[in-house]
């Protein structure tokens, strides 16, 4: 993947906190599926992380009448956040 495409794709990366709703996570990640094929999802933390998947299991029965089946991809990335560096699971979410 060339650095153009990587950084389109960035562009939609949400992210989950430990006090994000989940249904209003899972309309996020569908919509984006909806527009772009393509959604990243991304959380720091045990808490955020449960969130994150709970909204992953919900936005895939929100798209699955538009013909979409979803599959995550989850991945360890390093983000800097405050001048220090963290852990986040980040989601790559994408139709089969």
């Amino acid at each position: 993947m060339d650095n153009e495409n990587r950084d389109k794709k960035r562009i939609d990366i949400i992210k989950v906190s430990a006090t994000s709703r989940t249904s209003s996570v899972a309309g996020a990640i569908a919509g984006v599926i909806r527009e772009h094929q393509h959604a990243e999802v991304q959380a720091i933390g045990a808490s955020a992380v449960n969130q994150a998947v709970k909204a992953l299991a919900l936005a895939k029965g929100y798209v699955v009448d538009d013909g979409y089946d979803l599959i995550c991809m989850p991945e360890f990335v390093d983000v800097e956040i405050d001048g220090k560096v963290r852990t986040a699971i980040r989601f790559t979410v994408e139709p089969r």
